[in-house]
């Protein structure tokens, strides 16, 4: 289901989305719901990185307000070759408010695209929503 080896030059971000909405699926599909969040961002980031991606996860994310920084405690779940902020819930639905966190997330960090998964589904297309600042 994956592609081995990825040459991260050849591809763009809509191609790159591809590959980690693949991985998450994969993960879904071989542990389900029900699991805590964490275990989904671990596993998700194995399989990341197992493409020979660069990911990290825990970034923290500061606030510029005026003229101060605010280490405010935010923190992206996954962060993808620099590019693409993946926030991983495990909630009965995805509301407006993980969209407009994930949307503050791209904004702070100056991204173009953000993944929100929810896991807590019965097939994880139906918690999959893309995200474009």
């Amino acid at each position: 289901m994956h592609q081995e080896n990825v040459n991260m030059q050849d591809l763009n971000i809509d191609e790159l989305s591809n590959i980690i909405i693949g991985c998450a699926i994969e993960v879904h599909r071989l542990l389900g719901p029900g699991l805590l969040e964490s275990a989904y961002q671990e596993c998700l980031l194995y399989e990341i990185k197992k493409l020979g991606l660069t990911v990290n996860k825990e970034i923290s994310i500061p606030i510029v307000y005026k003229e101060v920084q605010l280490n405010h405690g935010y923190r992206i779940d996954l962060l993808v070759e620099d590019k693409i902020v993946i926030e991983i819930k495990t909630v009965e639905e995805i509301t407006k408010v993980y969209t407009a966190q994930l949307l503050t997330y791209l904004k702070l960090g100056n991204f173009k695209l953000g993944l929100l998964f929810n896991f807590h589904v019965s097939m994880l297309k139906k918690g999959i929503k893309r995200i474009i600042n």
